[in-house]
């Protein structure tokens, strides 16, 4: 599909800034929160008021803080739930496409393989109540897009991380953490899909250039990460041997050692199969892509690479 504008929503986050550095040439007009509203009908309408079909809007900006979400739920629903389903009410008058990032946390519990061990959750999987407020909010956001535009691609991501010096995700903080600890103490009992926010974006502008595609044209939801699947300590630890550190600082603990407000998914791992059946190219692992990261913090400070 070749977009005539693509807009950009969240576009000075971790995810749009990436997509920001990984445009390639594209027209992409960025919106951040200074630009637009999109918990307000109002302001959504304002600033999309040039949208016409054949243009794309990616939704990235989310309200995040899982653990806030749980003491702020009004807060968490207007920009997760509202938010999209105001941005696909514009989107599916003026014939435009949305594509929207949501989040592992919509799915309630594991769902077990025929060995008994949890699988990679599939894009239907999506059974029950999510424990979060962030994750219910998330969902919603889903459905109510889907149903205000059901030509809306839903794009469900987990574990992002870019790991520069300004950044506060979990990589740049274990490399923090390794300057300045001599031993640290990570969990190890919370499986997920680590993914880069630069290998995200890419995949996310193939999509864009393949909505017209018969697997996409319709609207869908699918999964993408990057490939392999890992714990927090696992990431820790080979955030450490690429610092040239000693993997063996980093020492595994529970989940209930560290009690947050808002429980964490024992196990998250998204299949790419969704991903790959609508004929997009799987991203590559994310052993590979921690290491673009780790190069990338030491070089001039530029992780989008």
């Amino acid at each position: 599909m070749s977009a005539s504008q693509i807009y950009v929503i969240g576009a000075a986050g971790q995810v749009g800034s990436a997509m920001m550095a990984t445009s390639d040439g594209r027209a992409v007009i960025p919106l951040t929160s200074a630009d637009i509203d999109i918990t307000d009908p109002t302001s959504t309408r304002s600033a999309l008021a040039n949208l016409s079909a054949g243009d794309v809007v990616i939704n990235t900006a989310a309200h995040t803080a899982v653990d806030a979400a749980e003491s702020d739920r009004a807060a968490a629903y207007a920009v997760n739930a509202d938010g999209p389903a105001n941005l696909a009410a514009v989107t599916s008058t003026s014939g435009a496409r949305l594509v929207h990032l949501s989040t592992d946390y919509v799915f309630a519990h594991p769902v077990l393989g025929d060995d008994g061990a949890p699988r990679p959750f599939e894009p239907d999987d999506v059974d029950g109540v999510p424990e979060t407020v962030y994750g219910a909010s998330k969902l919603a956001g889903e459905r109510a897009a889907q149903a205000a535009d059901p030509a809306t691609v839903v794009v469900r991501t987990a574990w992002v991380f870019t790991g520069g010096r300004q950044d506060a995700d979990f990589v740049a903080t274990m490399c923090r953490l390794e300057a300045e600890r001599p031993q640290i103490r990570v969990v190890d009992d919370q499986t997920g899909s680590p993914t880069y926010a630069p290998d995200l974006a890419r995949a996310l502008w193939d999509l864009v250039d393949q909505l017209n595609e018969p697997a996409l044209r319709g609207g869908a939801v699918v999964h993408a990460t990057n490939a392999g699947s890992a714990t927090w300590w696992d990431v820790a630890r080979a955030v450490f041997d690429n610092l040239g550190a000693q993997p063996e600082r980093v020492q595994p603990c529970t989940t209930a050692e560290f009690p947050r407000p808002a429980p964490r998914p024992s196990y998250s791992v998204l299949s790419a199969k969704s991903w790959v059946g609508a004929g997009l190219a799987p991203l590559r692992d994310w052993r590979a892509a921690l290491g673009e990261a780790m190069t990338a913090r030491s070089g001039d400070g530029n992780s989008l690479g």
